[in-house]
């Protein structure tokens, strides 16, 4: 059977319902991994695209017997694949080392050994000889768990209906990603940023060193479009990444005249960054930032400004990084 394309909807970046409508919300996890559109034709075969549409299929071999569970019964699918690292919790820089191996079958089933994923399946967009797109989430998500998706690599969480903080909570306990959020009356819209489902992030915050700037382009000529930044470890100004939103205009035009200020010939970073056209400063600017995880190698993940820091001297800031990351 040839199943329809359907690109995957989307959440909107926001913040939880009122309590007064909590009720007619569901809340999920936020899984911090590679979406996923999975499309089972009945004949024994699967084919996962990738949010762009790729096809990824060979790059999670693990994945292949999903193609049989449900009989000739064809279905499209949404999920989440994910690399859990030992506390079970979802790593996205695990999972780089298994993403890019779609046309490297042999690199894949060798990964796959050392670096399994597991797929969390969270909607039900196709199922026989029917569309689903226009049934309520209720509805689309009720037939979801009917199938019993449960094996060896792959899962059906429960979805919360209401008491959103609290879910909500308990995701910045476990050190979860976020939350999404999606409204029960919702139809699924596919390729659409819908704000029938809302995605809320557990961002973290550190004090960091400005270590030296970027010139930004078009209306940011003669401004920076992004510092960067830095952390002690064993005594060296370790470079953590490039932060590059967050400012409002007076704010970006001010720490301008600072950064001018500061400007040194030397790389205040050790080892130096690849930076090219890079301005550098002496790391003496204390600036807060809001960021969601870390890679395994110590880089701030989706970093944004909050605020300089006058009240904190270079020496008090920017604790250092822990010696598995430094």
């Amino acid at each position: 059977m040839d199943l329809p394309l359907i690109p995957p909807m989307l959440a909107t970046p926001g913040t939880l319902p009122p309590a007064t409508q909590d009720a007619r919300w569901a809340y999920e996890t936020k899984q911090d991994g590679q979406r996923v559109v999975i499309y089972l034709p009945g004949d024994g075969g699967v084919l996962l695209r990738a949010r762009s549409g790729q096809d990824i299929t060979a790059a999670y071999p693990e994945l292949l017997p999903l193609g049989t569970v449900l009989g000739t019964t064809p279905a499209v699918l949404d999920g989440e694949i994910l690399a859990l690292d030992e506390q079970g919790r979802a790593n996205f820089q695990l999972l780089q080392s298994r993403m890019g191996l779609a046309h490297a079958p042999g690199r894949a089933a060798r990964r796959a050994a050392t670096v399994p994923v597991h797929l969390v399946l969270f909607d039900l967009m196709h199922l026989g000889r029917r569309s689903l797109l226009r049934l309520p989430y209720t509805g689309r998500r009720a037939a979801l768990e009917d199938l019993g998706l449960a094996g060896p690599s792959w899962s059906t969480p429960a979805a919360l209906v209401g008491h959103g903080a609290e879910a909500l909570r308990a995701t910045r306990e476990h050190g979860m990603e976020g939350l999404v959020c999606k409204r029960l009356d919702s139809a699924y819209e596919p390729g659409v940023r819908s704000r029938a489902w809302v995605k809320i992030r557990n961002m973290r915050t550190e004090d960091v060193l400005i270590g030296g700037w970027l010139p930004g382009k078009g209306r940011l000529t003669g401004l920076p479009g992004a510092v960067l930044v830095g952390q002690r470890a064993a005594g060296r100004l370790r470079y953590v990444g490039g932060v590059g939103t967050g400012w409002s205009e007076t704010e970006r035009t001010e720490l301008a005249a600072l950064l001018r200020a500061a400007e040194t010939e030397v790389c205040p970073f050790d080892p130096v960054p690849p930076a090219p056209g890079a301005h550098w400063v002496v790391p003496s600017l204390v600036g807060e930032v809001r960021y969601s995880t870390r890679t395994r190698e110590g880089m701030l993940r989706q970093p944004s400004w909050v605020r300089l820091r006058p009240d904190l001297a270079p020496e008090e800031a920017a604790a250092d990084l822990p010696d598995d990351l430094g």
